[in-house]
Formats: C-alpha cells, structure tokens, sequence
C-alpha cells in the first residue's frame, strides 16, 4: 500500500475538548468586540460594512469549526455505554479509564470480557 493513501491519525477525545472549549472563548470575545466596534461606529456616525461583514465571517467561521469538532467528538466513540456502570451509578464512557463522577479506576480487561460475553 502506498504511503500517500494513508489516513492521518484522529485528533485525541482530549484534544478536540480543550480546541473547543478555546474557540468557544474566542467567540466570546469577538462577539463583545463586535458589539464594541458596532458602538464606536454608531457613536462616530461612520458605519463600514464590509468590516462588520468581515467579523461576522470569522465568527462564522469559528462556529463551523466548534461543529464540526461536536460532530467528530459524537462520531468518534465517545457515546456513553447502555449498560457499564461504575459502582457509584454513573454511565461509564466508551474509551474512559476512570469514572467521570467518582475517579474510580475502571478494570479495562473487565469491561472488555463482560463485551465479548455480551
């Protein structure tokens, strides 16, 4: 198989979390700056279009891609298990090593033999 027609590995779980939790802050703070720049604008009675076109693109641009990384993240296997529960009741997740809610360690070579007698 040639070397050019590999996939690139997927980005971690972890990864893509801490890239969305990041844009979701830039949008914030491009929102308030174009609610200040709309103000400035106003108050100067000089309005330019094709700036605020400008900043409404990035900000749109900015939530495809928080989207596009919901999608991967629900895409990628991180869906919760029906049935795996942690002993404090909490859902285990697909891929997790320790419980979300208590931090309990999850016995991984467990889980793997109750799915394959499943």
């Amino acid at each position: 198989m040639p070397l050019f027609n590999r996939q690139p590995p997927a980005p971690a779980a972890g990864d893509l979390r801490r890239e969305r939790r990041a844009l979701l802050l830039l949008r914030e703070d491009r929102l308030r700056d174009l609610g200040g720049l709309t103000l400035e604008m106003y108050r100067r009675d000089h309005f330019n279009e094709a700036l605020v076109v400008e900043r409404c693109a990035e900000l749109v641009a900015i939530e495809a891609r928080v989207s596009e990384i919901d999608a991967h993240l629900k895409g990628a296997g991180l869906r919760r298990r029906q049935r795996a529960i942690c002993v404090c009741g909490a859902p285990m997740l697909i891929g997790a090593r320790f419980c979300p809610s208590c931090g309990r360690a999850f016995d991984v070579e467990a889980v793997a033999a109750e799915d394959t007698s499943a």
